[in-house]
């Protein structure tokens, strides 16, 4: 919604239900909405505790949700910009397999598990997806900073990627 500029009313319209995760860049620690009719919600909630969800004391991760919400939303066009930045850096040095207009960026690479050890060494968390893939996410504890030194660890490692 953010990266497009499309109004999370208008996504909504063309779908029966939608799922919403606070953590992936909101940085609320956990949680995540469906919404729908009620025939969907109370679908939704079955598998949920069929597959052991259902946390007690969700109020206050709720809370942390919310003010998520209230703050952190305008501020994911810079995420969306870092991670931009980030593949435009390396673009030529790495293969980016698929496009990346929010704030979460794939890597292949030769191997990595492998990578992503070489990469922890120098300070920079990723996970691998697939044996040749990378998954990075850029997220509001992401400053300038951190992206140049995940920009320097990737390209010192360039060389042994592929």
């Amino acid at each position: 919604v953010v990266a497009s500029g499309v109004e999370p009313g208008e996504y909504a319209r063309h779908v029966d239900t939608v799922s919403f995760c606070f953590s992936k860049g909101l940085g609320a620690p956990v949680g995540s909405i469906v919404a729908g009719d009620a025939a969907a919600v109370d679908r939704a909630h079955r598998y949920r505790k069929m597959l052991g969800g259902g946390m007690r004391q969700a109020g206050v991760l709720a809370a942390a949700a919310m003010y998520a919400l209230d703050r952190h939303v305008s501020r994911l066009r810079e995420d969306h910009e870092r991670a931009r930045r980030f593949r435009e850096a390396l673009s030529g040095r790495y293969a980016f397999p698929m496009p990346s207009p929010t704030n979460i960026v794939y890597i292949d690479v030769a191997d990595a598990r492998a990578m992503a050890e070489r990469l922890a060494e120098r300070g920079v968390l990723v996970l691998a997806t697939k044996p040749t893939r990378l998954r990075m996410v850029f997220h509001l504890d992401i400053d300038d900073g951190a992206l140049s030194g995940a920009i320097a660890a990737f390209e010192a490692l360039a060389d042994r990627a592929v």
